[in-house]
């Protein structure tokens, strides 16, 4: 007689399976691949327009078959400059919070596991940089950083011979990435610090460190794995806070430059016009809320799924 041997599932597994029967997480997960498509992906076919072509004949068109959401106040495609603003918005939030993870988890993780007085000098750096004015020193930055920049970028242009509006692009974005992401990494140390304080606790860090085990060892293959949820959770909640950044440091004019658009721009043009033409507001703030409303929901999900306390039910 054979006996059919049950194979354990692992916590990934268990937690996709959870994640699964939740259906705003689901859902949310789906929107957000399908905006990040419509964003990276429509702009190549020649059903899109160039972004940046201004008709001053064509300013303030209602929605038709030529232009789908209409045109703005200088007759440039709506539909061209939105998925054009969701390409840098969601650029933003992603290399932003990557940017943010790996300084402030290698930070905070470092800070926990050693302890002591190490700890206690690091965390009093972290309090420092938490009372800095924010606005003052994405500015500052974005004066000393700019020169540089427009230096590196006349070079790829000339020497590499790389397309010029690309480049322009993403260089006029770098001080925006570093200057969110400086930081931005202050909450993930405090939180990997208390993760790893907590793990580090256990009785299977104690078994590993009688047997010998290297320190790097010991962070790097018993404690990080075990603190890896929370920092996805934490991630998935970081990026609507770092597009939702973007969007105020750009209505504020401090963001995106011209001609890049971006959906705090859009917001900011549209604001200008919402008395006369409502619909140039309230289109991007439909796309930029659903975006934000779907990553928090899924945050939330990805919060209960990685739950300890849930495998157990």
């Amino acid at each position: 007689m054979s006996h059919r041997s049950n194979k354990g599932s692992s916590l990934w597994s268990d937690a996709w399976l959870r994640l699964k029967k939740n259906r705003m997480a689901t859902a949310s997960l789906f929107i957000l691949i399908i905006i990040t498509l419509l964003c990276f992906v429509l702009p190549f076919f020649s059903i899109i327009k160039d972004p940046n072509i201004q008709n001053l004949e064509n300013t303030f068109q209602q929605p038709n078959l030529h232009h789908l959401l209409g045109t703005d106040q200088v007759g440039r495609d709506l539909l061209a400059r939105l998925l054009l603003g969701g390409q840098i918005s969601i650029l933003v939030g992603i290399v932003a919070t990557a940017l943010s993870v790996i300084i402030g988890v290698s930070y905070g993780s470092i800070a926990g596991y050693i302890g002591g007085k190490t700890d206690s000098i690091m965390m009093r750096i972290v309090d420092i940089l938490y009372g800095l004015p924010f606005l003052v020193i994405i500015i500052l930055f974005s004066i000393l950083i700019s020169e540089h920049l427009d230096i590196v970028a006349q070079t790829l242009i000339e020497d590499w011979e790389l397309n010029k509006t690309m480049v322009l692009k993403f260089t006029n974005l770098i001080p925006l990435f570093i200057a969110i992401s400086a930081l931005g990494w202050l909450t993930m140390a405090r939180m990997a610090r208390a993760q790893v304080m907590t793990v580090k606790k256990q009785e299977y860090i104690e078994a590993a460190m009688s047997l010998g085990l290297s320190h790097w060892k010991i962070l790097t293959r018993h404690i990080m794995p075990n603190i890896l949820g929370s920092i996805i959770v934490y991630t998935t909640l970081t990026v609507p806070g770092f597009i939702l950044t973007e969007a105020s440091l750009s209505y504020l004019g401090l963001g995106v430059e011209s001609p890049n658009s971006s959906w705090g721009i859009l917001l900011k043009e549209g604001a200008n016009y919402m008395e006369t033409q409502p619909q140039l507001l309230i289109i991007p703030s439909i796309i930029f809320s659903i975006t934000l409303f779907a990553l928090n929901f899924l945050g939330d999900g990805l919060r209960d799924a990685l739950d300890p306390k849930a495998a157990k039910d």
